[in-house]
């Protein structure tokens, strides 16, 4: 089946990215996918690095009559995110992406696929491997840990690269330039959990919240879909409020820049109220289902059987838990005055876990404006000191500030223009590209961002759209043969 997407066109470019499909590389689990790039390099008998965290350079001699030009760095990142539907059985760091064609995309069966940002290594690794690419003197640098915490990014070294102009393949629209980026820090809620004796009489059963889409916490935070941690703790919230219900365990999300889409919460209650709790859970789907029609059609909430226990959350720490998540803001919190449509500042409240006595709580907060992002910290945290919990703040990283009169921005609305007749459109993204920590190392350094046109990236649904693949490598050829002279 994945073996289809090698006849696609621009062949060097899908046989890349199907080999990486074959290589398991979710983040922090990079170790193979650095191997098999760093073979491509010395292949090609180019001068290949790996640093100290295990970031990939290789740098490729310019094309003979241009070694006047400016030097560019074409950047990607190793990692994707690990997302598979739960009735399927995945091990991310063995198991490769089955990837499939269906109609106008690629995507992968029940799993994320990697087209973020796989898509940008091919193209990259294309460029290296091309004989008919016309460029100046060119570097590639793949870093690792993207997704997680971009750790690739932050431990890369001054000096170790020579360009003057960093094209960043990170982008997922097709025929859209980006200039900018949001900034993004992690909070993290951490509850010690107190229990007591399970009450006499009392039954178990585990509550699944299933089928939405969930997606990007920065690309798709506006389009108005369901977070499973704020659907499930409503309902906890409707339980304890009408019922005798106790909470046993909860677990809500698995990647803190995914929106949740799934959340499984384990309850205990009185054996003669069973049929009740079970009648407000179809009433409540039902209203929940209309409150999201336009967005989560395949939204449902399962029932299932869980083993009797011991003990279980007191009433007081349950009620702080479930009060301080309904409280925690999520989504959208501002859009942009600068640039319609653009969210400015969210927050995606993206795990909630019990993990050995205790429960820990995970957000991830985005803002192109830094002093927003700090407020939105200081919401985030008074919420959860009320709820007595320890609130920590970790990752904190910058974001891109746009720069109109850029060169290179020039360059490649030149070069789009007379490709394909019109305009790109210029934009800065709701997410965390790494231009604005690695311009913070190379602040000298002219950057953009580009990439063909990626859908559903982190969640299962993710896919790429085949057509999109060829014109962004064309642009990407051509913008190389039209870099400017130092």
């Amino acid at each position: 089946m994945s073996e289809e997407i090698r006849k696609l066109e621009p062949q060097n470019v899908w046989e890349n990215f199907y080999q990486l499909t074959q290589i398991p590389r979710p983040s922090k689990h990079e170790k193979a996918a650095v191997e098999y790039v760093k073979k491509v390099g010395n292949s090609l008998g180019y001068t290949t690095i790996v640093d100290e965290v295990g970031n990939v350079i290789i740098r490729k001699p310019a094309t003979p009559g241009m070694e006047n030009r400016k030097g560019v760095i074409l950047q990607a990142h190793l990692d994707m995110v690990p997302q598979a539907n739960s009735h399927v059985q995945h091990d991310f760091t063995k198991d490769p992406i089955q990837a499939y064609i269906d109609g106008e995309w690629v995507k992968a069966k029940d799993t994320t696929l990697g087209a973020d940002n796989g898509m940008g290594v091919a193209a990259a690794l294309a460029i290296l491997q091309s004989k008919n690419v016309k460029h100046g003197p060119l570097e590639v640098l793949l870093t690792v840990d993207e997704e997680t915490g971009m750790t690739g990014a932050f431990n890369l070294k001054p000096g170790l690269l020579q360009g003057e102009i960093l094209i960043n393949l990170d982008s997922e629209d097709e025929g859209e330039l980006y200039v900018g980026c949001a900034g993004g820090e992690d909070a993290t809620a951490i509850f010690t959990i107190e229990t007591e004796p399970t009450p006499s009489n009392y039954k178990s059963m585990q509550i699944a919240v299933k089928g939405l889409k969930g997606g990007h916490s920065g690309m798709d935070i506006n389009l108005g879909r369901g977070n499973a941690n704020k659907i499930i703790f409503r309902l906890l919230r409707e339980f304890v409020d009408t019922f005798s219900v106790r909470l046993i365990h909860i677990n809500g999300g698995n990647m803190r820049n995914a929106i949740p889409r799934e959340a499984f919460a384990t309850i205990s209650y009185p054996a003669n109220e069973e049929e009740a709790i079970k009648a407000h859970i179809m009433k409540y789907l039902s209203i929940i289902r209309s409150e999201l029609k336009a967005t989560e059609p395949d939204l449902t909430i399962e029932i299932l059987t869980a083993d009797p226990v011991t003990t279980v959350y007191t009433k007081d720490f349950q009620n702080r838990l479930i009060n301080s998540i309904l409280a925690c803001p999520n989504g959208v919190c501002r859009m942009s005055d600068e640039m319609p449509g653009l969210v400015e500042t969210s927050n995606n409240l993206a795990i909630v876990k019990s993990i050995e006595g205790q429960v820990h709580v995970q957000c991830l907060m985005r803002s192109s404006v830094d002093t927003a992002r700090k407020a939105l910290a200081m919401r985030i945290k008074a919420v959860f000191d009320l709820a007595k919990a320890d609130v920590r703040f970790t990752g904190g990283y910058p974001g891109w500030k746009p720069n109109m009169n850029s060169p290179i921005l020039k360059t490649m609305i030149s070069t789009y223009q007379k490709l394909y007749g019109k305009n790109p459109e210029i934009k800065a993204i709701h997410a965390g590209l790494e231009c604005g920590i690695l311009g913070g190392i190379y602040p000298t350094w002219d950057m953009i961002s580009c990439g063909p046109t990626i859908r559903s990236p982190h969640s299962p649904d993710e896919r790429v759209k085949i057509d999109t693949v060829k014109k962004f490598f064309d642009f990407l050829v051509a913008t190389l043969e039209n870099i400017p002279a130092k």
